[in-house]
This record gives C-alpha cells, sequence and structure tokens, in this order.
C-alpha cells in the first residue's frame, strides 16, 4: 500500500497556514488504505462513485464525513443520501430537487456545494455563473428545507499553464464572494476547488476546501 502519511501531515500543516480543510480523495483506493489515513486522525474523506462509496461507508467508522464529489445522477442519490455529509458536484436544479426529497424521506438536512464550470474543458459538469445565480434566486429552491446550499466547489482546467489555472480560481473567488455578499446566510461558507496539481494555487486564489488524493494515496492504477 502506497499510502504517505508524512506527505499528509506536510498537506494539513500547509493548510492550516489558510485555515482551509482537507477532503482526502480515495476513490479507487481500498478500506484498509482509508483506515491508515483515518487512524492518523484524519476523518474527511471525497469519493466519486456512489456504490464505493456506500460500501466504503459500510466497512468503515461511522464518524468519518464523507464527501461526494463526482458526477451524481439522480437515480443514485437515494444510495447515499442516509448518511452523505456533503455533495459538493449539484449541477442543476433537477439534482437539488431529487436530493431534498431523499433528505427529507431521511429525516435530515443534506448539505450541497453548486458546482461552477470554470474550466476550458467542455468534459467537466457544472453550473455557468449565471444558471447558478437562477437557481440560487428561485422560488423551488427555497421551498426546498431538506438541503442547505454552504458553498461552491470547481475544477480549474488540467493545464501546465499556472496563468490561466489561477484565472479560473480567481473568477470562482470573485463569484462566491458576490454570492456570499448577497445572500448573507451564514452557512454559505465553503469554497472547495484545488486537487493535487493545482491546489497550493487555489490556495493563494482563497480556497477553503482542497480535495488531494494522489499526493496521500500514491497515483490511481
Amino acid at each position: 500500500m502506497s499510502v504517505d502519511l508524512n506527505q499528509l501531515k506536510i498537506i494539513l500543516s500547509e493548510l492550516k497556514k489558510y485555515n482551509a480543510v482537507l477532503v482526502a480523495v480515495s476513490k479507487k483506493k481500498s478500506s484498509e488504505e482509508i483506515k491508515q489515513v483515518y487512524d492518523a486522525g484524519h476523518t474527511i474523506f471525497g469519493e466519486n462513485y456512489v456504490q464505493e462509496l456506500k460500501e466504503k461507508y459500510e466497512a468503515l467508522p461511522k464518524d468519518i464525513q464523507w464527501h461526494f464529489i463526482g458526477h451524481l445522477q439522480t437515480n443514485k442519490v437515494k444510495i447515499i443520501a442516509p448518511f452523505v455529509s456533503l455533495i459538493q458536484s449539484v449541477d442543476s436544479l433537477k439534482l437539488l430537487k431529487e436530493i431534498n426529497k431523499e433528505g427529507e424521506k431521511n429525516n435530515r438536512v443534506i448539505n450541497c456545494l453548486l458546482q461552477i464550470h470554470i474550466a476550458q474543458e467542455e468534459t467537466k459538469f457544472g453550473l455557468s455563473f449565471e444558471e447558478a445565480e437562477i437557481v440560487l434566486r428561485s422560488q423551488e429552491l427555497n421551498q426546498m428545507k431538506n438541503i442547505s446550499i454552504t458553498g461552491l466547489m470547481g475544477m480549474a482546467s488540467m493545464t501546465e499553464d499556472k496563468l490561466k489555472i489561477k484565472k479560473e480560481f480567481k473568477s470562482l473567488k470573485l463569484f462566491y464572494d458576490t454570492l456570499k455578499f448577497e445572500i448573507r446566510n451564514s452557512k454559505f461558507e465553503i469554497l472547495s476547488m484545488g486537487m493535487t496539481s493545482d491546489y497550493k494555487i487555489a490556495l493563494e486564489e482563497g480556497s477553503n476546501m482542497v480535495r488531494i488524493g494522489s499526493a496521500i494515496f500514491g497515483e490511481r492504477i
């Protein structure tokens, strides 16, 4: 197993300077590897696949906070609704309606981030700034009592061009700040941006939550 606990310690030390939270991305990694990180004191993990997340939830300690960070299909929401701590990848009003419905069934309020499309690649999911504003101002959202929009998530372009990445993160931070001022909701406090390859740029641009996998768990095969 290739878990690097020393690197975990270094990353956590870096994040402390920015008052930022680490989501250890554990997709395709075994429960044993996750337990190593958990035993080192870290309890927040991110998964991309619903079935894999459910299996790990059932196998691992129940004080783990599980974040769903992959593309979520509406018909899969019911599988994670009973236990998920945060759904970071909400990209439509339709999905919010489904999460709200399943939250009501499970008698809980499910925290969500709106995923914003800031990268140049067409393959990435997410709302435009305009679409996000429409969702946040919609009467339908106002009537949903079993979800809480606690912030935004975004992924920068996969590129070596650091200036491009910086610009994309900067645009999302500006949008986040604008919404935070306009919404005036104390729960709207998370800006999740930055992964292993670009988290240092993300932190400099105002991220307070990063999603790091391979730097801790090693490359996925």
